[in-house]
Formats: structure tokens, C-alpha cells, sequence
């Protein structure tokens, strides 16, 4: 029999036999890991799996090929918290949508954990407002580079230096200069200033900037992740990235926004 016991975050649950479900969670040091959970659909454990919530898992299997079962305590309710916040709720759907999608199955990722929980705290203080969208592009960029598909944003690919760094290129993910750039700005991402070096939270109330981060995030999963693995983007995340320009007067996140 093999067993361990972690911290994890529920990132979806799929039905399965009468009562139970394939629970699917972010686990610090198992990576993403399914099992059986016996008893999800009742009424007393229906809001405990709920993806974005928090749980001490233990997960039990006679082989460790096999998909196993897991018995959960939880330990944060984070669903809860944001139920009255259809952006928070959103933004919290498609960062379990991504993660789920995105990393490789049973492969410890603990800074991306780590990140998770991190983006779920700062979900729930109201005073940052929406800078907390802030930390969901740093979080994808954290997945980018766990995966091996890190950003380069310290300094001009062209020049060197980390002066006026305004664009980021689509090939190579390096930053670009505003005067290096200028040339080719229409086939070059927006950087937002809030990924500047050094610029903390920098720009992380205005909605056009953190309308670029997510395009800038979004443009390099879909060429370097899911692509790769023939997936389409998460709808969660579509579904994320509407409802913010819906909610919020946005010129735009594209090229060049």
C-alpha cells in the first residue's frame, strides 16, 4: 500500500459512480494528482469541492500507477470568501482551469503552488482592488517559466540595457526597447509596466496595463503549452479575461495595446 498525506488546492472534480468524483488537485510536493473522493455530491461535502478551495488530502493506492483514493480535510475556503465577486470568482476559475491544464501530471511544482496560494490570499483583501489581477499574470509567468518557457523582462534583447523597455517580443519572450522597438512595434506585445524591473506594483490599478499582462500571459501559454500539447486555451480563462473588459473601459490587450 503506498500513502502520503499533502497540502493541496482543488482545481475541478468530475462525477464518477453514484456520490463520488475524480478529484483533481495542486498538491506542494506531489504536483497535480487525481483520485477517487467518495461522497462529493452530498449535501454536507458539496461546498468543500469547489475548485480554488484549500485541503489537507491524504491519497492511498495499492500500486502507484493506479488512480487511487483520497480522503480531504479542508483547511481554507476560498470559494466561499469570493462567491460575491463574479471577477475575483472568475479569476479564480481560471487560474485552477490553467493549472490543471498547463502542468504535467503528478510532477512537483512547488513555486507554482506556492504562487497559487499566494494569488488566493490576495484575492480575498479588498483593499488591492483589482492589483490582484496583478499577481494572476505574475502567477502565469511563474507557470511559463516552471515549465521551461520563462519571459525574459530585466533588459533590452536588442540593446542590452533595461531603459524604456516598452515591448516584448513574440519569438524569443525578451523584452524590447521603446526606441529598438519603434521599427516593428505592430508585431510586438505590449510590456505593462507593472512587469517592469523592479516596478512592484507599479501600474497595477490601471486596467489597460493589466488587460496587456493577461494578452501577454495568454499569447505565450497558448504558444508554448497548450498548443504544444494540441489543447485549446481553458475556457475558464476566456471566460476571465471577458468579464474583465466587460466590467472595466479597456482600449484593448493585443499587439501593441
Amino acid at each position: 500500500m503506498i500513502e502520503w498525506t499533502d497540502d493541496g488546492v482543488i482545481l475541478g472534480v468530475r462525477p464518477h459512480g453514484e456520490g463520488s468524483g475524480v478529484l483533481n488537485l495542486m498538491t506542494r510536493e506531489h504536483g497535480r494528482h487525481a483520485g477517487l473522493a467518495r461522497g462529493v455530491a452530498s449535501v454536507k461535502s458539496r461546498g468543500i469541492y469547489q475548485p480554488g478551495n484549500c485541503v489537507q488530502a491524504t491519497w492511498k493506492a495499492r500500486l502507484a500507477d493506479q488512480l487511487g483514493t483520497y480522503v480531504c480535510e479542508p483547511t481554507r475556503d476560498h470559494a466561499a470568501v469570493l462567491l460575491d465577486d463574479p471577477l475575483k470568482l472568475a479569476g479564480l476559475s481560471a487560474a485552477c482551469a490553467v493549472a490543471e491544464t498547463a502542468l504535467p501530471e503528478r510532477e512537483p511544482h512547488p513555486q507554482v503552488y506556492d504562487g497559487l496560494i499566494a494569488l488566493l490570499e490576495m484575492m480575498e483583501i479588498p483593499e488591492l482592488g483589482d492589483a490582484w489581477i496583478a499577481g494572476y499574470v505574475r502567477w502565469e509567468i511563474g507557470v511559463l517559466a516552471d515549465l521551461g518557457y520563462g519571459l525574459d523582462l530585466d533588459s533590452c534583447a536588442a540593446t542590452g540595457t533595461n531603459d524604456d523597455l516598452a515591448y516584448v517580443s513574440p519569438r524569443s519572450g525578451r523584452a524590447v526597447s521603446l526606441s529598438a522597438g519603434e521599427p516593428y512595434r505592430d508585431k510586438l506585445l505590449a510590456l505593462p509596466r507593472f512587469l517592469l524591473p523592479g516596478a512592484s506594483g507599479l501600474g497595477a490599478g490601471d486596467p489597460d496595463d493589466l488587460f496587456r499582462g493577461l494578452a501577454l500571459t495568454g499569447f505565450f501559454l497558448e504558444r508554448h503549452v497548450f498548443a504544444t500539447h494540441h489543447r485549446a486555451p481553458p475556457p475558464a480563462r476566456n471566460r476571465f479575461v471577458e468579464r474583465f473588459a466587460q466590467v472595466t473601459t479597456v482600449s484593448g490587450g493585443g499587439l501593441n495595446a
